[in-house]
């Protein structure tokens, strides 16, 4: 469930709202059964708060929108993509305990490359 700052996002807006964003996205593919997820969840809420018109974070719940997550081959949860103009440059899989500086070390490095 999006909570603050991060956007939910179906299988109907996916393009819409990660591949044609201007700005680059975060997606985090993720299921409510799973407890690295909800460790990830208020990571995630923070950068979004971060980094605040400068990225979107996006969640997809792959147990509800399974087109999208079976296009992308998400084989393990919780995978976080980094898209920028409709491209996938980035991802992170699982959360690790260095998982928030990662995660801003793969933003920025997208943020910088525009």
């Amino acid at each position: 469930m999006a909570t603050g700052k991060t956007i939910e996002v179906t299988d109907a807006d996916f393009a819409s709202e990660v591949l044609d964003s201007d700005v680059p996205v975060i997606v985090d593919f993720w299921a409510p059964w799973c407890g690295p997820c909800r460790m990830a969840a208020p990571v995630l809420e923070k950068i979004a708060e971060e980094y605040e018109g400068q990225l979107k974070v996006c969640k997809v719940n792959i147990d509800d929108q399974r087109e999208v997550a079976t296009q992308f081959g998400i084989m393990s949860i919780p995978t976080m993509f980094v898209f920028d103009s409709g491209q996938l440059v980035d991802q992170i899989t699982g959360v690790t305990p260095s998982f928030e500086t990662d995660l801003k070390r793969k933003i920025d490095a997208a943020i910088a490359a525009r």
